[in-house]
Protein backbone atom coordinates (compact mmCIF):
# COMPACT_ATOMS: atom_id res chain seq x y z
CA UNK A 1 0.00 0.00 0.00
CA UNK A 2 3.10 2.41 0.51
CA UNK A 3 6.68 2.18 -0.18
CA UNK A 4 9.51 4.67 -0.74
CA UNK A 5 10.92 7.74 1.15
CA UNK A 6 8.12 9.03 3.47
CA UNK A 7 8.88 11.77 6.10
CA UNK A 8 7.61 12.00 9.29
CA UNK A 9 6.68 16.03 9.08
CA UNK A 10 8.04 18.14 11.40
CA UNK A 11 5.08 21.03 12.56
CA UNK A 12 6.00 24.62 12.16
CA UNK A 13 5.96 26.71 14.89
CA UNK A 14 5.91 30.49 15.24
CA UNK A 15 5.48 32.80 17.94
CA UNK A 16 4.23 29.06 19.73
CA UNK A 17 1.76 28.16 17.34
CA UNK A 18 1.38 26.22 14.18
CA UNK A 19 2.72 28.08 11.08
CA UNK A 20 0.28 27.02 8.49
CA UNK A 21 1.94 28.95 5.44
CA UNK A 22 5.35 27.51 6.29
CA UNK A 23 4.15 23.95 6.75
CA UNK A 24 2.16 24.25 3.12
CA UNK A 25 5.62 25.15 1.40
CA UNK A 26 7.15 21.81 3.50
CA UNK A 27 4.36 19.67 1.92
CA UNK A 28 4.77 20.81 -1.06
CA UNK A 29 8.71 20.94 -1.42
CA UNK A 30 8.68 16.84 -0.06
CA UNK A 31 5.84 16.41 -3.09
CA UNK A 32 8.05 17.93 -5.54
CA UNK A 33 11.07 16.51 -4.32
CA UNK A 34 10.01 12.28 -4.38
CA UNK A 35 8.44 11.89 -1.34
CA UNK A 36 5.85 9.08 -1.74
CA UNK A 37 3.54 9.65 0.79
CA UNK A 38 3.33 12.38 4.09
CA UNK A 39 3.37 11.36 7.34
CA UNK A 40 1.79 14.32 9.29
CA UNK A 41 1.58 14.53 14.01
CA UNK A 42 3.75 11.64 14.13
CA UNK A 43 6.72 11.83 16.80
CA UNK A 44 8.50 14.24 14.60
CA UNK A 45 5.80 16.36 14.28
CA UNK A 46 5.44 16.69 17.91
CA UNK A 47 1.97 15.36 18.05
CA UNK A 48 2.29 14.73 22.05
CA UNK A 49 2.67 18.42 22.74
CA UNK A 50 -0.65 19.07 20.68
CA UNK A 51 -4.24 19.67 21.29
CA UNK A 52 -6.79 17.84 19.48
CA UNK A 53 -7.71 20.90 17.64
CA UNK A 54 -3.96 21.28 16.72
CA UNK A 55 -3.63 17.82 15.77
CA UNK A 56 -7.02 18.15 13.24
CA UNK A 57 -5.47 21.14 11.95
CA UNK A 58 -2.09 19.90 10.74
CA UNK A 59 -3.73 17.05 9.47
CA UNK A 60 -6.20 19.04 7.66
CA UNK A 61 -3.38 21.27 6.37
CA UNK A 62 -1.60 18.57 4.89
CA UNK A 63 -4.35 16.63 3.12
CA UNK A 64 -5.75 20.17 1.81
CA UNK A 65 -2.13 20.91 0.63
CA UNK A 66 -1.20 17.51 -0.81
CA UNK A 67 -4.49 17.50 -2.80
CA UNK A 68 -4.37 13.98 -3.87
CA UNK A 69 -0.82 14.06 -5.06
CA UNK A 70 0.56 11.33 -2.43
CA UNK A 71 -1.09 9.72 0.16
CA UNK A 72 -0.92 10.94 3.75
CA UNK A 73 -0.79 8.79 6.62
CA UNK A 74 -2.18 11.09 9.51
CA UNK A 75 -0.36 10.24 12.73
CA UNK A 76 -3.33 9.19 15.01
CA UNK A 77 -1.70 7.57 18.36
CA UNK A 78 -2.63 8.10 21.73
CA UNK A 79 -2.22 6.60 25.23
CA UNK A 80 -5.99 6.82 25.27
CA UNK A 81 -8.19 4.39 23.06
CA UNK A 82 -10.87 6.55 22.11
CA UNK A 83 -8.91 9.15 21.65
CA UNK A 84 -6.73 7.34 19.17
CA UNK A 85 -10.19 6.65 17.47
CA UNK A 86 -11.16 10.23 17.65
CA UNK A 87 -8.01 11.27 15.64
CA UNK A 88 -9.03 8.47 13.34
CA UNK A 89 -12.29 9.17 12.65
CA UNK A 90 -11.35 12.90 12.18
CA UNK A 91 -8.38 11.58 9.70
CA UNK A 92 -10.70 9.37 7.48
CA UNK A 93 -13.39 12.32 7.31
CA UNK A 94 -10.60 14.61 6.42
CA UNK A 95 -9.19 12.03 3.81
CA UNK A 96 -6.57 10.80 5.33
CA UNK A 97 -5.34 6.79 3.54
CA UNK A 98 -4.23 5.74 6.66
CA UNK A 99 -4.08 6.47 10.39
CA UNK A 100 -0.12 5.70 12.15
CA UNK A 101 -1.33 4.33 15.72
CA UNK A 102 1.55 3.64 17.81
CA UNK A 103 1.54 1.55 20.48
CA UNK A 104 -0.17 3.17 23.88
CA UNK A 105 2.74 5.17 25.66
CA UNK A 106 2.81 5.50 29.49
CA UNK A 107 0.16 2.70 30.51
CA UNK A 108 2.42 -0.01 29.48
CA UNK A 109 -0.72 -2.30 28.50
CA UNK A 110 0.50 -5.98 28.05
CA UNK A 111 0.21 -7.87 24.77
CA UNK A 112 -3.51 -8.57 25.41
CA UNK A 113 -3.94 -5.19 25.93
CA UNK A 114 -2.23 -4.03 22.73
CA UNK A 115 -4.51 -6.87 21.15
CA UNK A 116 -7.48 -4.93 22.72
CA UNK A 117 -6.87 -1.31 22.02
CA UNK A 118 -6.07 -2.43 17.82
CA UNK A 119 -8.80 -4.43 17.66
CA UNK A 120 -11.08 -1.72 18.96
CA UNK A 121 -9.76 0.83 16.74
CA UNK A 122 -10.09 -1.59 13.74
CA UNK A 123 -13.55 -2.41 14.58
CA UNK A 124 -14.70 1.18 15.28
CA UNK A 125 -12.92 2.60 12.53
CA UNK A 126 -12.81 1.78 8.93
CA UNK A 127 -9.70 3.34 8.54
CA UNK A 128 -6.60 1.94 7.20
CA UNK A 129 -4.30 1.34 10.22
CA UNK A 130 0.32 1.21 10.33
CA UNK A 131 1.28 0.23 13.35
CA UNK A 132 3.56 2.18 14.95
CA UNK A 133 6.55 0.09 17.32
CA UNK A 134 8.92 2.20 18.67
CA UNK A 135 9.50 0.98 22.48
CA UNK A 136 12.63 2.96 23.29
CA UNK A 137 9.85 6.04 23.30
CA UNK A 138 6.25 4.34 24.36
CA UNK A 139 8.15 0.97 26.99
CA UNK A 140 6.14 -1.16 25.29
CA UNK A 141 6.85 -3.46 22.64
CA UNK A 142 4.60 -4.41 20.13
CA UNK A 143 5.66 -8.06 19.83
CA UNK A 144 6.04 -10.18 16.27
CA UNK A 145 3.00 -13.11 17.56
CA UNK A 146 1.19 -9.63 18.38
CA UNK A 147 1.65 -8.07 14.69
CA UNK A 148 1.22 -11.17 13.32
CA UNK A 149 -2.41 -11.97 15.57
CA UNK A 150 -3.64 -8.76 14.55
CA UNK A 151 -2.52 -8.70 11.04
CA UNK A 152 -4.23 -12.19 10.74
CA UNK A 153 -7.52 -10.67 12.81
CA UNK A 154 -8.00 -7.53 10.54
CA UNK A 155 -6.10 -8.04 6.76
CA UNK A 156 -8.12 -5.35 5.41
CA UNK A 157 -7.75 -2.63 8.45
CA UNK A 158 -4.27 -3.35 9.81
CA UNK A 159 -2.08 -2.82 6.35
CA UNK A 160 1.54 -1.88 7.50
CA UNK A 161 3.64 -1.47 10.20
CA UNK A 162 6.27 1.20 11.28
CA UNK A 163 9.14 -0.32 13.23
CA UNK A 164 11.62 1.58 15.25
CA UNK A 165 12.51 -1.24 17.01
CA UNK A 166 16.00 -1.23 15.70
CA UNK A 167 15.72 -5.31 15.55
CA UNK A 168 16.13 -6.06 11.69
CA UNK A 169 15.18 -10.14 12.42
CA UNK A 170 11.39 -9.04 12.47
CA UNK A 171 11.23 -8.32 8.81
CA UNK A 172 11.47 -12.13 8.14
CA UNK A 173 9.58 -12.36 10.94
CA UNK A 174 6.49 -10.79 9.79
CA UNK A 175 7.21 -12.32 6.27
CA UNK A 176 7.03 -15.58 7.53
CA UNK A 177 3.76 -15.13 9.93
CA UNK A 178 1.97 -12.88 7.41
CA UNK A 179 3.41 -13.06 4.42
CA UNK A 180 5.50 -11.29 1.56
CA UNK A 181 3.06 -8.54 0.64
CA UNK A 182 2.33 -7.54 3.87
CA UNK A 183 3.92 -3.68 4.01
CA UNK A 184 6.73 -2.77 6.36
CA UNK A 185 8.40 0.44 6.73
CA UNK A 186 11.78 0.92 8.31
CA UNK A 187 11.41 3.76 11.56
CA UNK A 188 15.25 4.22 11.64
CA UNK A 189 16.72 6.11 9.05
CA UNK A 190 20.05 4.59 9.61
CA UNK A 191 18.69 0.87 9.24
CA UNK A 192 16.99 1.73 6.06
CA UNK A 193 19.10 -0.02 3.51
CA UNK A 194 19.40 -3.47 5.77
CA UNK A 195 15.97 -2.92 6.56
CA UNK A 196 14.80 -2.69 2.65
CA UNK A 197 17.39 -5.68 1.59
CA UNK A 198 15.25 -8.09 4.19
CA UNK A 199 12.39 -7.31 2.71
CA UNK A 200 11.11 -3.80 3.55
CA UNK A 201 9.30 -1.32 1.18
CA UNK A 202 10.59 1.90 2.47
CA UNK A 203 11.19 4.17 5.18
CA UNK A 204 8.95 6.69 7.55
CA UNK A 205 11.98 9.18 7.91
CA UNK A 206 13.37 11.91 10.41
CA UNK A 207 16.30 12.77 7.60
CA UNK A 208 13.58 12.96 4.72
CA UNK A 209 12.31 16.20 5.85
CA UNK A 210 15.44 18.46 5.31
CA UNK A 211 17.25 15.86 2.50
CA UNK A 212 13.99 14.60 0.27
CA UNK A 213 15.35 14.41 -3.00
CA UNK A 214 18.45 12.28 -1.81
CA UNK A 215 16.14 9.70 0.42
CA UNK A 216 14.02 9.48 -2.93
CA UNK A 217 16.75 8.99 -5.29
CA UNK A 218 17.93 6.27 -2.15
CA UNK A 219 14.63 4.63 -2.37
CA UNK A 220 14.85 4.45 -5.95
CA UNK A 221 18.48 2.88 -6.13
CA UNK A 222 17.09 0.08 -3.76
CA UNK A 223 14.08 -0.66 -5.78
CA UNK A 224 15.87 -0.59 -9.06
CA UNK A 225 18.62 -3.12 -7.19
CA UNK A 226 21.23 -0.63 -7.83
CA UNK A 227 23.02 -1.25 -4.63
CA UNK A 228 26.66 0.79 -5.28
CA UNK A 229 24.43 3.91 -6.04
CA UNK A 230 22.56 2.84 -2.80
CA UNK A 231 25.48 2.63 -1.04
CA UNK A 232 27.10 5.90 -1.90
CA UNK A 233 23.82 7.73 -1.07
CA UNK A 234 23.81 5.98 2.32
CA UNK A 235 27.17 6.89 2.76
CA UNK A 236 26.38 10.54 1.90
CA UNK A 237 23.65 10.30 4.29
CA UNK A 238 24.35 8.22 7.09
CA UNK A 239 26.32 11.05 9.34
CA UNK A 240 22.62 13.28 8.85
CA UNK A 241 20.76 10.10 10.25
CA UNK A 242 22.99 10.18 13.51
CA UNK A 243 22.89 14.12 13.78
CA UNK A 244 19.07 14.16 13.34
CA UNK A 245 18.84 12.28 17.14
CA UNK A 246 22.14 14.48 18.26
CA UNK A 247 19.72 16.23 20.76
CA UNK A 248 15.76 15.22 21.65
CA UNK A 249 14.09 15.19 18.30
CA UNK A 250 12.67 17.09 16.67
CA UNK A 251 14.73 19.95 17.65
CA UNK A 252 17.93 18.73 15.39
CA UNK A 253 16.07 18.47 12.19
CA UNK A 254 14.10 21.91 12.98
CA UNK A 255 17.76 23.50 13.10
CA UNK A 256 18.33 21.81 9.56
CA UNK A 257 15.54 22.79 8.36
CA UNK A 258 16.53 26.25 8.79
CA UNK A 259 19.89 25.94 7.18
CA UNK A 260 18.29 24.88 4.05
CA UNK A 261 15.18 27.51 3.76
CA UNK A 262 14.82 30.77 5.17
CA UNK A 263 10.82 30.03 5.36
CA UNK A 264 10.84 27.83 8.58
CA UNK A 265 12.15 28.52 11.99
CA UNK A 266 13.16 25.87 14.89
CA UNK A 267 11.22 26.33 17.80
CA UNK A 268 9.81 23.30 19.90
CA UNK A 269 7.74 23.64 22.52
CA UNK A 270 8.23 22.63 26.10
CA UNK A 271 9.44 20.31 27.76
CA UNK A 272 11.57 20.17 24.30
CA UNK A 273 14.13 23.10 24.42
CA UNK A 274 15.93 24.62 20.47
CA UNK A 275 19.01 22.18 19.69
CA UNK A 276 22.10 22.63 21.83
CA UNK A 277 25.36 23.85 20.45
CA UNK A 278 26.98 20.36 20.16
CA UNK A 279 23.98 18.86 18.11
CA UNK A 280 23.83 22.36 16.10
CA UNK A 281 27.67 21.65 15.23
CA UNK A 282 27.00 17.92 14.13
CA UNK A 283 24.02 18.76 11.91
CA UNK A 284 25.93 21.76 10.37
CA UNK A 285 28.60 18.89 9.64
CA UNK A 286 26.53 16.43 8.19
CA UNK A 287 24.44 19.12 6.40
CA UNK A 288 28.30 19.55 4.94
CA UNK A 289 29.39 16.05 4.30
CA UNK A 290 26.04 15.75 2.40
CA UNK A 291 26.36 18.03 0.23
CA UNK A 292 23.22 20.20 1.11
CA UNK A 293 24.73 23.13 2.04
Amino acid sequence: MFSGSIPALVTPFRDGTFDEAAFRRLVDWQIESGSKALVPCGTTGEASTLSNAEHHRVVEVCIEQAAGRVPVIAGCGSNDTRNALLHMNFSRKAGAAAGLCVAPYYNRPSQAGLIAHFSFLAENSDLPIVLYNVPARTVTDIEDETVVELVTKYPDRIVAIKDASGDLSRVADHRMGIGREFCQLSGNDELWLPHSAAGGRGCISVTANVAPSLCAEFHEAIASNDLVTARKINDRLFPLHYAMFSDASPAPVKYALTRVHGWIEDGVRLPLVSASEASRKAVDEALEHAGLV
